[in-house]
This record gives structure tokens, C-alpha cells and sequence, in this order.
């Protein structure tokens, strides 16, 4: 396995020198073209353009959001070992080109859903990270009111943030049914990891799309590992962009946010014209699959190590808008500086801020309760009222 990750490793280094080249000639610092590592398609006639461009307000955003990402989730993994955020908590680092790049070429009325691996897709979404930050730690000033916790954040057409290991999968082919229902012209997103690729669900979903022609980008985001196994060793096929058989797919290096903005356009403009399609967006998670696994147990440090160098998709990102003209490295050093104090200062309000009032758990739970409507507490003993 570590030899064929090793050459995959070697070939999308290749491919991205050939673009950092091509940037460096480009006399324009306003806009630039990059080259991004072929897609693989599978049913598909044609796939996204290869040579992306952006502008450099784009790749202040795009540089900003990743970088966002990475310092809240090494923040909140700190906050974990502090013992001040409890229960489960699942980083996205490494994987922040997905969520910037889909994000990037959707609008705020497309849906998304995914797994509990969620804390950037939540930020990208529209939550400032005291939001992120302060539901982890249980406050009221959460983004679910500190409820939710770690795997189950929301805000406007997005719907998590979901526990139960595949299970999004069919909730997105639903919300991709009411988007066509109501004929907005929106699509649903809806995410897995490669550990649940295997779940007769998806496939039950994926069949139903199909009949349906649902406007809905199925994506599954292929970090390597499902908690500790190992694709190879848990999927007797490990092209998970070919699996949905009928459905038509493509394969896109995750680790570069050009390339998954581009995969994602061409695919929301497939989906509303002839139905369901499936991304695999390879990518890496730089931690365990949880805070309670070391993540070093199936993997060496070697392996890890050797993405953070060669792959890494901030990093990478940082070269090809320098390398283009288009950013300064003064400039990218201000932006990781204002992070950096965004992202503590939040860590502070997410200490303090109030906890939510033991009747407040009661809320929220039935839409449009009648009046004087009682919720049973953990007994007999307990009725509250509700709205």
C-alpha cells in the first residue's frame, strides 16, 4: 500500500511543478491559469477543464478559508486535550481543499450534507468559528446552541453533521428530491468517507437518484483510511469513483482546491441537466480518525510526514498564487497572522460564554408543538414544557 501511495504521491508532485511553471510566466498578478492532475472519468464523455483559472481575490478567500480551517481544528484539538471539549470530536485537517473548493462553486441555496467530520464544512457554510468553536465546548453561542457537539452542527442548507456512518448519504438523495420537487434549480451535495462506501444504503440511494435523475453530487471523500483500516484492506474496489455503476463519476485530487472547484462546477451543471453523479476526492487526514485514536497505530509517521511535505493542499496552494504573482508571501504571512488571533480569540469566548439552561434542552424538538405541550424528561418525574 505505502509503495503505490508513494508513486501516486510522486505523479501529483509532477503534475503540479508543470503547473507552478506555467504560473510563473504569467505576466498578470490580477489573474492566472493553473494545471491541475487529470481527472478520471468513468460514463462520461467528457470531464472539467484541466487548466483552471482564478483571480487573486480568489485566492486571498480560498488561502484564508483553508488556513481558517487548519488553525481552528489544531485549536480545537488542543482545547480536546485540555479536557474543555468532551465526547467525540473529528478533525478535518488536511482535507480543507474539499470543503473551500466545493463551496466555491455552489451557490448558499445548494444543500450539503455529510458525516461527523464537519467542523469545516460548517465554517465554509456561513458559521464564524466562535460558532464552530463554542458548540464543541457545549455553549449556548454554539451554532446548535451547544447541543450538538462535534458531529452535529447546522446552519441554512446545511444539514449536518450526521452520527450514524453513511446514513447522510440517503438523507442528501431526499433533500435532492425536493430541490427538484420545488423545480429551484438548486443541487444537494451529500458527502461520505471511503470507511462507508460499503453501506448498502448508499447503494439503495444511489439507485434511487438515478430513477429520478436527482440534481444530487454524491462525494466521497477518500482520506485513505476508514478509522484505522486502510481502503485496500476494507473494499475489494478501492475506484470509488466507479461505483456507482450506472450513476457516471469522476476522480479529482483532493488535495488541490482548483481542481475540486473545477470538478465541482462541471458536476452541479451535469446533475441539473441529466441526474446524480459520483466525485472521489482523494485526499489525507493529518490526525486519527477521532481524537481517542493516535492515528499512528496503521500508518507510520514516515507516511504522514511525507503529505504534510509533498501534498499538502494549504501549502501547495500557498506556492502556486506566489509562484503566479498573483499573492506575495507578505501578504499570505498578514493573513496567517490575523488568523491566528480570529481563531484564539474565539478559543477564549468559547471558554466563557454561558452554558445553556437545563430547561433549554427541552426545545426545539417537535416543529409547531400544540400550546401547553409537555416533554417526558429522563423519568417520570420530569414533564417540561416546550417550544
Amino acid at each position: 500500500m505505502f509503495s503505490a501511495f508513494i508513486a501516486s504521491t510522486r505523479r501529483q508532485s509532477n503534475s503540479w511543478i508543470l503547473g507552478l511553471v506555467q504560473e510563473s510566466h504569467m505576466s498578470s498578478a490580477t489573474q492566472a491559469t493553473h494545471t491541475v492532475t487529470p481527472y478520471k472519468l468513468h460514463r462520461l464523455d467528457h470531464g472539467p477543464d484541466t487548466q483552471v483559472s482564478y483571480t487573486r481575490d480568489e485566492a486571498l478567500k480560498y488561502y484564508r478559508q483553508m488556513r481558517t480551517i487548519r488553525v481552528m481544528e489544531t485549536t480545537a484539538g488542543n482545547l480536546y486535550k485540555a479536557k474543555i471539549i468532551r465526547g467525540f470530536c473529528h478533525l478535518y485537517s488536511g482535507q480543507e481543499a474539499v470543503a473551500v473548493g466545493m463551496e466555491a462553486a455552489i451557490t448558499p441555496d445548494d444543500s450539503v450534507i455529510t458525516a461527523y467530520r464537519a467542523h469545516g464544512w460548517t465554517h465554509v457554510r456561513g458559521i464564524p468559528v466562535h460558532g464552530v468553536l463554542a458548540e464543541l465546548t457545549g455553549r449556548k453561542t454554539g451554532c446548535a446552541f451547544g447541543k450538538g457537539g462535534s458531529m452535529h452542527m447546522y446552519t441554512k442548507n446545511f444539514y449536518g453533521g450526521n452520527g450514524i456512518v453513511g446514513a447522510q448519504v440517503p438523507l442528501g438523495a431526499g433533500i435532492a428530491l425536493a430541490h427538484k420537487y420545488k423545480g429551484d434549480n438548486n443541487v444537494c451535495i451529500a458527502l461520505y468517507g471511503d470507511g462507508a462506501a460499503n453501506q448498502g444504503q448508499l447503494f439503495e440511494a444511489f439507485n434511487m437518484a438515478k430513477l429520478w435523475d436527482l440534481p444530487c453530487i454524491f462525494v466521497c471523500e477518500n482520506n485513505g483510511f476508514g478509522m484505522g483500516t486502510s481502503a485496500e484492506r476494507a473494499s475489494a474496489s478501492t475506484t470509488y469513483y466507479t461505483r456507482g455503476d450506472y450513476v457516471p463519476g469522476l476522480w479529482v485530487d483532493g488535495m488541490d482546491i482548483l481542481a475540486v472547484k473545477e470538478a465541482t462546477r462541471f458536476a452541479r451543471d451535469y446533475v441539473l441537466k441529466h441526474g446524480p453523479i459520483l466525485i472521489e476526492t482523494e485526499t489525507y487526514r493529518y490526525h486519527g480518525h477521532s481524537m481517542s485514536d493516535p492515528g499512528t497505530s496503521y500508518r507510520t509517521r514516515e507516511e504522514i510526514q511525507e503529505v504534510r511535505q509533498k501534498r499538502d493542499p494549504i501549502g501547495k496552494f500557498a506556492d502556486v498564487i506566489v509562484n503566479s504573482g498573483t499573492v506575495t508571501k507578505e501578504e499570505i504571512k498578514k493573513i496567517e497572522d490575523e488568523i491566528k488571533k480570529e481563531v484564539a480569540d474565539a478559543a477564549e469566548l468559547s471558554k466563557t460564554d454561558p452554558e445553556l439552561a437545563p430547561e433549554e434542552l427541552y426545545n426545539y424538538i417537535i416543529s409547531n408543538p400544540p400550546a401547553g405541550m409537555k416533554i417526558r424528561g429522563c423519568d417520570d418525574t420530569i414533564w417540561a414544557s416546550t417550544k
